[in-house]
């Protein structure tokens, strides 16, 4: 190949962009058959570690395997019909918090008229929506329904990557053309990964669970859907605790008053900042290795491309990119820039 045939550098940086933009572009479009797929590859990796607890215990691997899907689809169909009951009867009651959020900005107007207080001079019914103040709930609620509702594809899928786990380390060492090397840092990376998403799953059902019972003492409406809510979004890095707090605060303040919101508000921040600020560090480490404004642009970036699946993901799938981009020396120095910190120099 001559001079004149080799691309400069320019040339491949924009191949490699557009290659890029074609890749996501094909994820984005088949999102629906991507989603169970990425959900089944990471439950799979949170059932492992019980799995091999089990047969350490002597158990036949057919009976652990048994176990363990069991202990899946009960905890599908279970948490499935309390939280498809739990939609059907809050979209039900939306009209009337419809018309509880349209008196109180009412009063809140007449009382700054009567004070001359220029803070909602006029309030025009065409200018509220309820409806789209709860959207963005709305679509998460059906986000994860539509994580139960695809429970079956999920199960097997599960199911068949459990019974290759133990081949699939042959099966690479056999094609790849540096199987010690490669092997090691890809079983670096599954360690990594399992251990984030052990964590995080057991920190989110501890915060699920606990915000349910508060809930329950509080005698908020619908607390098993708030509760569940929490579980899902506490896998949303940062803002995931926020985005379930605000809906179930803002509804406690149009049902029974300032002050139950208040408890709410005060069980959110007391719940998240034990877990976060205490349990989470303690066994979660290092964690993932990926700087604060990685996983927050991950979280937007995973978030539209996938919708709010890929918030849950955002941050297995980024560190999946990191550890891709660590085996390229050519690309290294991106997997350096979306690190936590600088490596040390030897």
């Amino acid at each position: 190949m001559t001079s004149a045939n080799i691309p400069s550098s320019g040339t491949r940086v924009l191949l490699v962009l557009a290659s890029l933009v074609v890749v996501i572009a094909g994820i984005k479009a088949a999102s629906e058959i991507v989603i169970p797929l990425l959900l089944a590859m990471f439950v799979a990796l949170i059932m492992t570690p019980p799995m091999l607890w089990l047969q350490r215990r002597k158990l036949p691997a057919w009976a652990a395997l048994g176990l363990i899907l069991l202990a899946l689809v009960l905890f599908i169909v279970t948490i499935g019909s309390l939280i498809g009951s739990s939609i059907d009867q809050f979209s039900s009651l939306l009209p009337a918090y419809e018309m509880k959020l349209r008196a109180m900005v009412n009063g809140i107007s007449n009382w700054a008229q009567r004070h001359d207080l220029p803070i909602l001079p006029a309030v025009d019914p065409s200018l509220i929506d309820p409806q789209a103040a709860v959207r963005v709930l709305g679509r998460l609620l059906r986000s994860i329904g539509g994580i139960l509702g695809d429970g079956l594809l999920i199960t097997l899928t599960v199911l068949f990557l459990l019974v290759e786990a133990s081949t699939i380390p042959e099966k690479l060492q056999a094609i790849l053309p540096d199987p010690e090397q490669t092997l090691r840092r890809f079983s670096g990376f599954l360690e990594s990964v399992k251990q984030y998403l052990v964590i995080k799953a057991v920190m989110s059902l501890i915060t699920g669970s606990v915000v349910t019972a508060l809930l329950f003492l509080l005698g908020v409406d619908f607390a098993v859907l708030w509760g569940s809510l929490a579980f899902f979004m506490n896998f949303v890095p940062y803002v995931g605790s926020v985005i379930a707090a605000v809906p179930v605060i803002f509804l406690a303040f149009l049902d029974t008053g300032s002050q139950t919101a208040l408890l709410v508000a005060g069980s959110y921040l007391i719940v998240n900042l034990i877990v976060s600020n205490i349990l989470e560090p303690r066994y979660m480490g290092s964690g993932l290795g990926l700087s604060t404004l990685v996983v927050f642009v991950s979280l937007v970036f995973w978030g539209w491309v996938l919708g709010p699946v890929g918030m849950f993901l955002s941050a297995p799938l980024t560190m999946l990119v990191k550890i891709a981009l660590e085996s390229d020396p050519r690309s290294q120095w991106i997997a350096v820039l979306l690190s936590a910190g600088a490596p040390r120099k030897v």
